[in-house]
């Protein structure tokens, strides 16, 4: 867990309730983390990248890791979207490079619309109506998440293929 007790909550494992990890600096300028969930806000005393990179490796992995699967399956190679866990439905995409101190992390399923803030980045409306506005441009955050959909499905595909295939060979095993 990370945590500054005197300010900061502490955090949780990134859950299927986790809509968004937004990094900002706080009153003093440091970079801070504030993690959007369905029913709960709160905030960390790290980047979103980091805390991703926890959520990463709390499945058995890393963002690096989860990077490069991305990068064998569908291609790409930049601002990669990642599943921190396929099977709970857990994929996130960045607003920016990861690797920038400002990425923040957005969860693909919690996504209704975006909406173009003409000039002023994208508006982000999430499923339980709550929102987020980026300083990320509408046709960039369309990318994203079309992005993030083509991954999804690919992966997705695979898993279902795994998954018959053992079941097939279970039921080949006892008839």
């Amino acid at each position: 867990m990370f945590f500054n007790e005197d300010i900061y909550a502490p955090t949780p494992e990134i859950t299927p309730l986790t809509m968004v990890l937004l990094t900002e600096q706080d009153a003093s300028g440091n970079l801070i983390t504030n993690v959007m969930e369905e029913h709960n806000d709160y905030t960390v005393a790290v980047t979103a990248s980091k805390v991703m990179d926890h959520a990463c490796k709390f499945f058995g992995s890393s963002l690096k890791g989860r990077q490069d699967g991305t990068r064998d399956i569908c291609g790409i190679t930049h601002k990669a979207p990642i599943s921190v866990d396929p099977l709970s439905g857990m994929y996130f995409f960045p607003t920016t490079s990861p690797s920038s101190k400002q990425c923040s992390w957005i969860a693909h399923s919690h996504i209704d619309h975006i909406l173009d803030a003409f000039g002023q980045g994208t508006e982000i409306m999430f499923k339980n109506g709550k929102k987020v506005n980026l300083s990320v441009s509408y046709g960039s955050m369309l990318n994203q998440v079309q992005r993030t959909a083509q991954f999804r499905y690919l992966l997705d595909n695979r898993i279902r293929f795994l998954q018959k295939q053992v079941s097939e060979k279970t039921a080949e095993t006892f008839a």
